[in-house]
């Protein structure tokens, strides 16, 4: 129950604000009927609703899912088998993302049925499982980096963009950016996880990102082959009037549909599951109800989504395009900010940032560089919408390029992170409310193409993580490249007791990321001089998570070997003046010298090297 009010609070928080905000604009700008503003709460209360059940699915069913699947895939000794049970993973899961649906329904819509909406998703979904095996190959063998394996996606993107008509490049940078959503995205990152903790090794957390970014160059290339392969350039068709169905007319319609989506996934696990994971009977329990949360969930989300909260989205872009031109820009800089700002994930992300740079870059200062480059993305959208010269490409193309440019100057680590982050702005509240706000506006502005101006909307707002982030990245590896030139300076041997036989111990001291250096000044002050300081994670304290996935806080462990006469007061000292009793703030303790090999007393004039050590900064 805990667990499912914790859903509930992430999407109230990012849904809450898009509500006050479509409120304020319907009470005042827009002048909405009474009947378009009680479907729109409705909508709202049951995509609250559904997306907090289909989450708490997500986390008892399809996590444990793409854990066992990864094992199975890193396992394997056939490379055949592999890529066969990368290419089902990454097509099964991706056909089942609501997002996906959400747009594949949207462009069959706007096209007036030119282009199916089923058939959208299959196309897309087959790319992204044909990406998600290149990505695992090349993760399990790590025989090319990251940053040039999606420097080489996105070349071969570049180039096949120059071939297709400006209807399906935005459609294509779209469904990239819809692929990443509330279920592909935890799943492909436990997928990762649990491949880069089989294969091993010392990319371990830089392997652990990085999936998801992988994912979403597949739908590019699946919808602008096809584009390429049947000639098709132009899509010819018009935006078909449709009637708003009732809650209770379209639930059992999507609750059919959730199950046809999930199904292939779940049987296969099962299928495996009966041959080979041979999991406990209690944790198939936990999946089941998992899996059936998940169906609910989605029919829930769904439904709410078509039954009135799109269309309001539609209402607003189009009446504020109508009589209010000057001030579609700025509404969809105020949709940006809210809706990055207030997304549970974001800040996540932000965390797991800040763990990643001990601190360096500030959750604060990624919320804000986040919300601005998503602000700025959403209102670029409206004034293309606006401006018919302005075209998509002026934005994607020279942006995911410098993308590339900034992945081999920043932190491997933040290269992964970044292309992730995608998945993370670009979520529910972007794929309908976002989405339906930009092909209203599109449709009733006489110089827009609700095809070509009415999508990429949601590609602008994915692109937005990525650069921000590659940029936090190149930031902090160029001032970490200075920091050791600083910090490599031997700590002096101790002076004061040379040529005298003693005893010594040893003191350590866990501790949390940042404090080392207050403990080494403070065991100064009781007669200790040198230390040794490592870095490392996994010491089991507070932990952070992003869509389920752990990323645990860096720890610093500081040693000193010292006159066994001194160790206890040296001890209390860092204790109290760090307040290391609190809990997860760390532990200080003491060892005999034997303990760690040194059975005979130590000459400290002799043996120098015991009471100095060159500090090693790592990041």
């Amino acid at each position: 129950m805990n667990l499912l009010r914790r859903k509930f609070d992430e999407v109230l928080r990012s849904l809450l604000p898009v509500v006050v905000l479509v409120m304020l604009l319907s009470l005042t700008l827009v002048k909405a009927d009474e009947q378009t503003i009680a479907n729109f709460l409705l909508g709202a209360l049951l995509l609250l609703v559904g997306l907090g059940i289909f989450l708490l699915g997500v986390d008892l069913a399809m996590i444990p899912i793409g854990t066992h699947m990864a094992t199975e895939v890193a396992t394997s000794k056939s490379i055949w088998r592999i890529a066969l049970l990368a290419f089902l993973m990454g097509l099964l899961v991706t056909v089942a993302e609501p997002d996906l649906q959400i747009l594949g329904a949207q462009v069959e819509a706007a096209s007036g049925g030119a282009i199916s909406g089923r058939m959208m998703v299959f196309l897309v979904s087959v790319g992204v499982g044909f990406l998600i095996t290149l990505g695992t190959i090349r993760l399990l063998s790590g025989k090319m980096s990251y940053a040039m394996f999606m420097a080489l996606a996105y070349a071969g993107i570049l180039i096949l963009s120059i071939f297709v008509s400006e209807e399906f490049l935005a459609i294509s940078f779209d469904s990239s950016g819809a692929t990443t959503g509330a279920l592909t995205t935890p799943f492909i990152l436990a997928l990762s996880a649990g491949l880069s903790k089989v294969k091993g090794g010392k990319s371990t957390e830089e392997d652990s990102f990085g999936m998801v970014g992988v994912m979403s160059a597949g739908p590019m290339y699946a919808l602008m082959l096809m584009s390429i392969i049947t000639g098709q350039k132009k899509i010819v068709g018009f935006p078909a009037a449709t009637k708003t169905l009732s809650a209770i007319e379209l639930f059992p319609h999507e609750l059919l549909n959730a199950v046809i989506a999930l199904a292939p996934l779940c049987a296969m696990f099962f299928f495996l599951n009966f041959i080979h994971f041979k999991a406990p009977k209690r944790e198939i329990m936990g999946i089941i109800k998992g899996i059936i949360y998940t169906i609910f969930g989605l029919a829930l989300f769904l439904t709410g989504v078509n039954s009135g909260f799109m269309d309001m989205g539609k209402l607003i872009g189009a009446r504020i395009a109508g009589n209010y031109l000057w001030l579609l820009p700025g509404v969809g800089l105020m949709l940006g900010a809210i809706v990055v700002l207030m997304e549970p994930a974001v800040i996540v992300l932000g965390h797991q940032i800040e763990e990643v740079t001990g601190g360096r870059i500030p959750l604060n200062m990624i919320r804000l560089t986040l919300s601005i480059g998503v602000a700025l993305a959403i209102g670029c959208s409206m004034l293309r919408i606006m401006i018919p010269s302005v075209k998509l490409w002026y934005f994607l193309l020279p942006g995911f390029l410098l993308g590339v440019i900034l992945s081999f100057q920043a932190d491997p680590v933040f290269v992964g992170i970044a292309y992730d982050a995608g998945g993370v702005a670009s979520g529910p509240m972007t794929a309908t409310f976002v989405l339906a706000f930009a092909q209203g506006a599109a449709m009733q502005i006489p110089t827009a193409n609700v095809m070509v101006d009415g999508f990429g909307v949601i590609a602008m707002v994915a692109m937005a993580p990525v650069l921000s982030i590659m940029i936090l990245g190149a930031i902090f590896r160029h001032k970490e490249a200075t920091v050791p030139e600083k910090t490599r300076q031997p700590l002096p041997a101790s002076a004061h007791l040379a040529g005298k036989i003693q005893d010594y111990d040893c003191v350590i001291a866990i501790l949390e990321k940042g404090l080392a250096d207050e403990a080494v000044a403070l065991a100064r002050e009781t007669g200790a001089r040198g230390a040794t300081i490592l870095n490392g994670r996994g010491s089991g304290g507070q932990h952070m998570h992003l869509f389920s996935f752990e990323v645990q806080k860096e720890k610093e462990v500081v040693f000193w070997l010292v006159d066994a006469r001194i160790t206890d007061k040296m001890a209390q000292h860092i204790h109290d003046s760090l307040d290391l009793g609190s809990q997860g703030s760390g532990t200080v303790f003491i060892l005999p010298s034997g303990a760690i090999g040194l059975d005979a007393p130590v000459t400290i004039g002799q043996s120098p090297r015991h009471m100095s050590a060159e500090r090693e900064t790592e990041s």
